[in-house]
């Protein structure tokens, strides 16, 4: 059964039905274990429960009259488990206890008086994280590539690369979450399900389910095809949450093309994602767009992830790197050459200019591919890298920190 293990602690049988009850309609938790009282020492069997039952969040219940036991129950918690996500539920009213619960080892602070969403939108930022955290946990590395303008080569660059990145590592999927997916074209593919199917069918996923609605090119890069017409409807945090949840265990490279899509999904996706790459021009209309998307984007974590990638790059006397970051408050990570007879060819042919040997900009993809990968390899995730993308294959001067998120990176 999909969706993360949580296990609930409580000294109230009332309250734990109550978190049973918010878990359940969260429809991204399952309650894997659940008890009424709290782990006394290192040797606790509720300790060894826990473990036993491959918990991966444990929500702990504090109320003024005990909370002192359940902060001593937190602490034991951390103590005991690796990787195991502590949530602590209580009044807000309470400060003292909040701080104190943090102190224990608590990531997240969850007001039991909020409903379901207060929990649902702590399992997402949960599942966020670890979704960034590729290596020990065996986790795939989630790239989301944006356009800042129509037109700016968005599905080309995201078609590309994940080709390159499957043909280099293997294990690549490419989820087309454009208003209409172009990336089937792009691939030459006639894909009958798509990334429709797959939110509609959330409550029976499986992998096997995931891999039927799989489109795989001859290369053995598989794709989640987009919508053929436009849909009216955006998926929730917790649907997104748990198809990224169950792609990231069953790939090694995630890549996103989410095109010219700006809304509350471009949000949740940039989230999920290790980089948001920003495919833009050099011209006016697509920098200033580019500084739009980083100001779009800041209310969530995605933009302390977004770096530029620009397309058809030519050099331009006096135009530096650093008056790109100015304008568009994002540093440069990519320069892809212009090659405009070649790609429209290959687009209108369905064959990715990437399979091709010779050319120019298919050697940048490819490096771009390698660059991303060479960053993911590191097995603490904290790999921050100086990529160069420009033709004459000079060093570009953008870094990409592929860690988790930090405040003023």
């Amino acid at each position: 059964m999909h969706g993360i293990a949580v296990a609930l602690l409580t000294e109230d049988q009332d309250q734990l039905s109550a978190l049973q009850s918010r878990l359940e309609a969260t429809r991204l938790g399952r309650a894997v274990f659940s008890h009424v009282g709290f782990p006394t020492g290192t040797t606790d069997a509720i300790l060894r429960e826990i473990q036993d039952s491959r918990a991966e969040v444990v929500i702990v219940d504090i109320s003024p009259r005990d909370a002192q036991r359940a902060i001593r129950a937190i602490e034991l918690i951390k103590a005991t488990t690796l990787q195991i996500g502590i949530f602590a539920n209580g009044e807000m009213t309470q400060p003292a206890s909040i701080v104190a619960s943090m102190r224990a080892g608590a990531g997240e602070y969850i007001d039991q008086s909020a409903g379901s969403d207060a929990l649902l939108e702590a399992l997402t930022r949960y599942s966020s994280s670890r979704s960034r955290s590729f290596g020990a946990a065996g986790r795939a590395r989630v790239f989301t590539f944006l356009s800042a303008k129509g037109g700016a080569g968005c599905t080309t660059a995201a078609v590309n690369t994940a080709l390159a990145l499957q043909q280099s590592h293997g294990d690549v999927v490419l989820l087309d979450f454009a208003p209409i997916g172009h990336a089937a074209l792009h691939l030459n593919l006639k894909p009958q399900f798509g990334v429709l199917d797959a939110l509609q069918n959330l409550h029976r996923m499986d992998v096997s389910l995931l891999d039927g609605l799989m489109t795989t090119t001859k290369e053995g890069l598989h794709l989640l095809a987009g919508p053929q017409q436009p849909y009216p409807t955006e998926p929730t945090p917790g649907e997104l949450a748990r198809l990224f949840d169950l792609v990231v265990n069953h790939y090694r490279f995630v890549v996103v093309d989410a095109s010219s899509r700006l809304d509350q999904t471009t949000r949740l996706l940039s989230d999920l994602s290790n980089a948001v790459l920003v495919v833009a021009q050099t011209d006016v209309v697509s920098l200033w767009s580019a500084g739009r998307i980083h100001t779009f984007l800041e209310e969530g974590t995605g933009r302390d992830r977004l770096r530029i990638v620009l397309n058809r790059y030519k050099k331009i006397p006096g135009f530096t790197d650093e008056d790109v970051q100015h304008v568009t408050s994002s540093r440069v990570l990519w320069k892809v050459p212009n090659a405009y007879h070649a790609i429209s060819p290959s687009i209108d042919n369905g064959t990715p200019i990437v399979l091709q040997e010779g050319p120019e900009i298919s050697r940048s993809y490819r490096a771009l591919a390698a660059t991303l990968a060479a960053a993911s390899s590191d097995s603490d995730g904290s790999a921050d890298l100086v990529y160069g993308g420009e033709p004459a294959s000079k060093k570009s001067r953008g870094s990409l920190n592929l860690s988790p998120a930090r405040a003023g990176h």
